[in-house]
């Protein structure tokens, strides 16, 4: 039954798509168009990886028929995060980054923690807070863009706060995961109050795997 209401969500999805934009479809964005179904359904059915790749290569082909479209998208996007940068980051100090790709590997060794927002077409990050170093008490962190893979592994040092959204894709915290369409995660670590430390994290993509572990 529940693959079932997948299909029909897929389905009802893929006409309204074509209802929206039918006037604009060639032969690369309907190809595109059943490339991003198959791997929204792909991702929903517990086959993340294929279901990323399938959506990549349609992303892909819907970006060589429809540049201007993509353009806009990415126009939008880097706006919200401008507007979110300057609603979060309320001290000074930190570091802003804008990139096609992004790649944070911080579980390898200590690392200097400060507040960053980062904004990219593809992110990718591997943020251990038990190595972490905190400059300041608290220390914000926003992760924006298009593509992101992102993987935190949390700390009972710190009192962590998050705040993510997923479009398509999936979010796992611990033993639960919520794959498909429109994932959100909102939590609070229970000792973040009391704690001398404090991280917030934002993090929003339009394609994303977020995977969040603690200790």
């Amino acid at each position: 039954m529940d693959k079932r209401n997948r299909m029909l969500a897929i389905g009802l999805i893929g006409i309204g798509c074509m209802m929206i934009f039918g006037k604009w479809l060639g032969f690369f964005s309907i190809v595109a168009l059943l490339l991003l179904l198959l791997g929204i359904y792909r991702t929903t059915s517990g086959k993340v990886k294929q279901g990323y790749r399938l959506l990549g290569v349609g992303a892909v082909l819907l970006l060589l028929d429809h540049m201007m479209l993509v353009l806009a998208v990415c126009l939008i996007s880097l706006g919200l995060f401008f507007a979110k940068s300057k609603r979060m980051q309320r001290r000074g100090g930190f570091m802003q980054k804008m990139s096609f790709s992004s790649r944070f590997d911080w579980d390898l060794s200590p690392w200097v923690m400060r507040s960053l927002s980062a904004w990219h077409v593809l992110g990718e990050a591997e943020v251990d807070l038990s190595l972490a170093m905190a400059e300041d008490r608290e220390t914000v962190m926003v992760f924006q863009g298009i593509f992101g893979d992102m993987d935190f592994h949390l700390s009972e040092n710190y009192g962590v706060e998050i705040e993510a959204f997923v479009l398509f894709g999936s979010i796992e915290f611990g033993s639960h995961r919520d794959t498909g369409m429109l994932n959100r995660l909102n939590w609070k670590s229970a000792n973040y109050d009391s704690c001398e430390h404090k991280v917030k994290i934002n993090i929003s993509y339009i394609m994303g795997d977020l995977d969040v572990r603690s200790d």
